[in-house]
């Protein structure tokens, strides 16, 4: 375990939301900084973006979530707040994304300019010492136009495909052998352009290609998740949960494959894991939970996932990065039983995740946000990407069709760099 990270003395920080008049496109209102400078947490032009860092913080250790969140209340604790619109992503916001395994480093990163848009209203947040009439002036400037990439060249990563088809085969002789039920194996590929890559380029074309999910930017990890860890809004808490996969194609009708999902045992079985899990942990912070005892099918650009939509009512004073905490890793992203799964995932990927499949999101002042699964992402560090996807690995899994998954995940992130 890491030691505890000295409580911070922060300086007071003026933090103003006003409202803004009209729609904006608001991935397209990013400039163009570096990858760990833009921030996005948008679907369907819903969401909030934002740039430039106030302050950020690392944390490691098993306290990771306890802590950033005792960091967070005390920068908030330390701050002048005047919200002129009051919706859940105005005010005090920061980003967070965290790692999957306790010893890599998390991140919370206080941006100074954000700007919102949900149905009702558009919004203006300005953190720090920054003249927001000035910035109000300039929202509606047209920005450059982002650089798509140039010259990529691809690589494996850090094991080769048919290491990981034996990976896969060796995960299922074990599952068979009744020491654990699921298992989650990821794999890394790698790309490399001939000049920095533009952030904005690919966060418009994720957005684009995938409106159902929820476009995301923190810290240089970027991509477009599927998948909500926790949502919370006052007492109101929401996790959708997805497991069980089949690849789109043009062979096969959308209804086809949702009765092909919907009729897999290897699916539902990988699912209702995944469900379980989340249903337990939610479990010791809710009441009046709704668990759905049939998924719905969630059809996606490359894929098509059983889902189902966890809600229920908080009964304890749970902000969501301890909620977050609570819930990861789950099943979806790890397997069950958790612990064996862990260590089965490090004798078999060989690989660092980093902060792939970890929490990623926002969270505000009042202990509310909206965090996803870190999934359909890449590592993005100057002219690099590092893409990452993974599989969840049942009794029913062979090597080949787990190899077929991962490269219809891959897609996402792969298409998102292709001009």
């Amino acid at each position: 375990m890491s030691k505890p990270t000295a409580v911070q003395n922060f300086s007071t920080t003026a933090i103003r939301t006003i409202e803004l008049s009209k729609k904006i496109d608001l991935i397209n209102l990013l400039p163009n900084l570096s990858s760990n400078e833009v921030f996005s947490w948008v679907r369907n032009n819903q969401g909030i973006v934002a740039w430039g860092i106030n302050t950020k913080e690392n944390f490691t250790g098993s306290e990771r979530f306890s802590r950033a969140h005792r960091w967070w209340k005390e920068f908030v604790d330390n701050s002048s707040i005047r919200d002129e619109v009051q919706t859940s992503s105005s005010g005090a916001i920061a980003f967070v994304s965290f790692s999957y395994l306790s010893e890599n480093s998390s991140v919370v990163v206080v941006p100074e300019i954000v700007v919102g848009q949900n149905n009702e209203k558009t919004w203006l947040t300005v953190i720090g010492n920054l003249d927001i009439e000035k910035i109000k002036s300039e929202i509606y400037a047209p920005r450059e136009v982002p650089k798509a990439p140039s010259n990529l060249t691809w690589s494996d990563g850090t094991i080769s495909i048919i290491d990981w088809q034996k990976g896969v085969k060796k995960a299922v002789e074990r599952i068979n052998n009744k020491e654990l039920d699921k298992v989650v194996l990821a794999r890394d590929l790698n790309a490399h352009a001939d000049e920095n890559l533009d952030s904005r380029y690919l966060l418009n074309k994720l957005s684009d290609s995938y409106p159902e999910c929820w476009t995301f930017s923190v810290d240089g990890l970027i991509g477009a998740t599927p998948e909500l860890l926790i949502r919370r809004n006052g007492d109101s808490v929401l996790s959708r949960v997805l497991a069980g996969t089949i690849k789109r194609d043009e062979s096969a009708t959308d209804s086809e494959l949702a009765t092909t999902l919907l009729q897999s045992g290897k699916d539902l079985d990988e699912h209702e894991f995944a469900v379980n899990s989340v249903a337990t942990s939610l479990a010791l912070h809710c009441t009046d939970m709704n668990v759905p005892k049939t998924p719905k099918v969630l059809r996606l650009a490359n894929v098509a996932h059983l889902a189902t939509d966890i809600s229920g009512t908080l009964v304890d004073a749970a902000p969501a990065l301890v909620l977050a905490g609570s819930l990861h890793p789950s099943a979806a992203i790890c397997g069950t039983p958790t612990g064996r799964a862990k260590s089965l995932i490090q004798e078999l990927e060989q690989m660092d995740r980093n902060r792939y499949t970890g929490p990623v999101g926002w969270i505000n002042s009042k202990g509310d946000g909206e965090l996803g699964i870190a999934l359909r992402c890449a590592e993005i560090k100057e002219n690099t990407a590092r893409l990452f996807a993974g599989c969840g690995i049942v009794s029913g899994s062979t090597p080949e069709d787990e190899l077929i998954e991962s490269n219809a995940k891959f897609s996402a992130m792969r298409d998102a760099l292709t001009n």
